[in-house]
């Protein structure tokens, strides 16, 4: 998925095939949220900002990594979902009922992996807000609302998982890391608020 053009990958996803889908779409969300606040990152550099390196300097890599991350989970979602796919279509019977059971779990860890890569990359938007590059604060609300998407959207991947999963406690861990999503949404609705208030 890495080397495709975007256009090659608009066309797969628009596609009548399995994956990529809106999991491997949560994922791309993520990584064009954290390459977004990597760039104002990158723009609040030199003697102007040197009080704040540090700080900078640190979001750069995180944001670097949780990119590349971010990236490998859209591949992994897309793995994944065609797993699924392929238990469904396995003789009725237990075999094909644990494997359905295994590919559902399997197919939920990439998006719940995603929302905690958007959370972060939220938590990052909130502490580059106040010190970074007023010339490229709208790019810190444009990876606020990339986020936002990253962390709805995966949510909702989570959720239609869940629907076929009965292990309790594969159930349980999972809404446990859904649970923050509404809180991250919030935080990322802030950010988006004070650029607004302070452009217009």
């Amino acid at each position: 998925m890495r080397d495709l053009k975007i256009v090659d990958f608009l066309d797969q996803l628009a596609d009548r095939v399995p994956a990529p889908g809106g999991g491997a779409t949560a994922a791309l969300h993520a990584a064009q949220a954290a390459a977004l606040l990597g760039m104002v990152a990158r723009y609040t550099t030199g003697e102007k900002y040197a009080g704040h390196a540090e700080t900078v300097v640190a979001v750069i890599a995180e944001t670097d990594t949780l990119r590349a991350r971010s990236l490998r989970l859209a591949e992994e979602d897309a793995a994944a979902f065609t797993a699924v796919a392929d238990a469904y279509r396995l003789p009725k019977g237990e075999e094909r009922s644990a494997a359905i059971a295994r590919a559902l779990k399997g197919a939920a860890e990439p998006p719940a992996r995603v929302i905690e890569a958007a959370t972060r990359v939220i938590e990052l938007c909130e502490l580059l807000l106040p010190i970074g590059n007023r010339n490229v604060v709208t790019d810190v609300a444009a990876a606020a609302e990339a986020a936002r998407a990253a962390l709805t959207t995966a949510r909702v991947n989570v959720e239609i998982n869940l629907r076929g999963i009965k292990d309790e406690r594969v159930r349980e861990e999972l809404n446990i890391r859904v649970s923050g999503v509404e809180a991250a949404v919030a935080r990322a609705d802030w950010v988006t608020a004070e650029v607004r208030e302070e452009i217009s």
